[in-house]
């Protein structure tokens, strides 16, 4: 008898403590369930920061700062990235190394995406029409040459196309970014009108590059991506040395007919943590 009563107290004991257990673990279950990923707090943070927002309309500064510092804080196991990955490998290609393009959402406000470039890949220069765009390099190194359009007042006399295109389309732009960025470092951001709204990629290493672009490119509002040929802009200021440091302030951009034949992108499903709609 004392036999079984032991026994019958000690399951009754072992039911307790897995019950307990039971328990524990449903509230663990529970509180991770209700934590959201990093990426689904982008995605929320994303559709505050644009939901007024459109072609031309730059949000306010209290909010391009929420977002900065949400995409600053990022980190390549964040959407599940890392360089050994295949996207991020060029010696198996002969010519330019192919760039990937990972989709995480895009609606009418504002989309979301990555980049990943093999080492010495390339991103031509290339426009953000009516866009504020957020650049988040992940991991790599990665040189960035950016320019916005000038306006008349900043053009003079010894600003001059060369000779042999005189009779072509040419525009001119001011450098506002020439420098290799090294992860971790800040978001860039470009706008509309400042900030380097034209601008050019070249991977020195592996590079994973976030970019949220608000709103996105729309062919069917003519807003489309165009791509850049660069002319040295002349300088013929009477001190050489003046005329050199001012010339590489500025180049003459021709907008080209097409994509670059060289310039390949391929999609590819993004794997990370899910981004959920409500």
């Amino acid at each position: 008898m004392r036999v079984e009563e032991n026994l019958a107290g000690l399951a009754t004991e072992q039911a307790r403590v897995s019950s307990s257990r039971k328990g524990k673990k449903k509230k663990k279950q529970k509180k991770s369930e209700s934590m959201p990923t990093v990426v689904q707090r982008l995605f929320d943070t994303c559709k505050d920061v644009f939901a007024d927002c459109g072609p031309g309309i730059i949000p306010s500064p209290e909010k391009i700062g929420m977002l900065r510092s949400m995409l600053d804080s990022m980190k390549p196991s964040d959407v599940g990235l890392s360089p050994k990955m295949p996207y991020f490998r060029s010696n198996e290609f002969r010519g330019p190394p192919p760039i990937t393009y990972l989709h995480l959402y895009e609606c009418p406000r504002f989309s979301i995406g990555i980049f990943c470039l093999p080492p010495s890949a390339v991103i031509p220069l290339h426009n953000h029409p009516g866009m504020t765009v957020f650049s988040k390099i992940l991991f790599g190194s990665m040189h960035i040459k950016s320019y916005d359009w000038t306006d008349a007042s900043q053009i003079t006399s010894e600003m001059i196309k060369p000779a042999h295109l005189q009779d072509r389309d040419l525009r001119l732009a001011k450098v506002n970014t020439d420098a290799v960025f090294i992860a971790p470092c800040e978001t860039s951001i470009l706008y509309p009108a400042a900030g380097g709204n034209m601008h050019c990629f070249t991977a020195k290493t592996s590079v994973a590059v976030l970019d949220v672009l608000g709103p996105p490119y729309d062919d069917a509002a003519k807003r489309h991506c165009a791509y850049y040929t660069t002319f040295p802009c002349a300088n013929i200021s009477e001190d050489p040395a003046a005329a050199s440091s001012e010339g590489e302030m500025y180049a003459w951009l021709e907008e080209k007919e097409k994509k670059p034949d060289d310039l390949i992108v391929v999609g590819a499903k993004y794997k990370g943590p899910k981004i959920v709609q409500h």
